[in-house]
């Protein structure tokens, strides 16, 4: 580890700042949207703007504009995308995929299961954060879009 380049330290700590407060800002005026839970889409954007945080901070041939640049640009895309997948129904079904049944009617959706890779220890594990002790107890659970799983109890009569 060396510090004899104290000025390429400082230069760290300043953009470090602020980049951050600028994403941050950048982060709050767009909305909820952009911290969503994450489907495909949202994580690519995540990712980028973590990658293009990181480049800003330590890359010195990368300027503090053109950082916060990318960030709008990418910022923008996540609007856009989140614009165009709540007004085009078909758009929305290209961004995000389908809740998948993994159980109902008392019996594990082992197609499903095997498609979506989810073992049954995931399922029972859903269930048992829900409460629930028995597989009786449930009615149908969902590999969610955001690759959550939902646990649908039964209704007890």
């Amino acid at each position: 580890m060396s510090f004899s380049n104290f000025d390429g330290m400082q230069r760290i700590v300043m953009i470090a700042i602020f980049s951050y407060a600028s994403l941050v800002i950048f982060l709050r005026v767009s909305g909820k949207r952009t911290l969503s839970k994450l489907n495909a889409f949202d994580l690519v954007i995540t990712m980028a703007m973590g990658t293009t945080l990181a480049t800003t901070i330590l890359n010195s041939n990368v300027t503090w504009v053109k950082g916060i640049t990318a960030f709008l640009v990418l910022i923008a895309l996540q609007y856009l995308v989140a614009k165009l997948t709540v007004r085009l129904p078909w758009f929305e079904k290209i961004i995000k995929s389908e809740p998948q049944v993994l159980f109902k009617d008392g019996e594990f959706k082992e197609e499903a299961m095997e498609k979506e890779r989810v073992p049954k220890s995931a399922i029972l594990q859903a269930m048992r954060s829900q409460g629930l002790g028995s597989m009786k107890q449930v009615k149908e659970v969902f590999l969610e879009s955001d690759g959550s799983i939902s646990v649908i109890k039964q209704y007890e009569e």
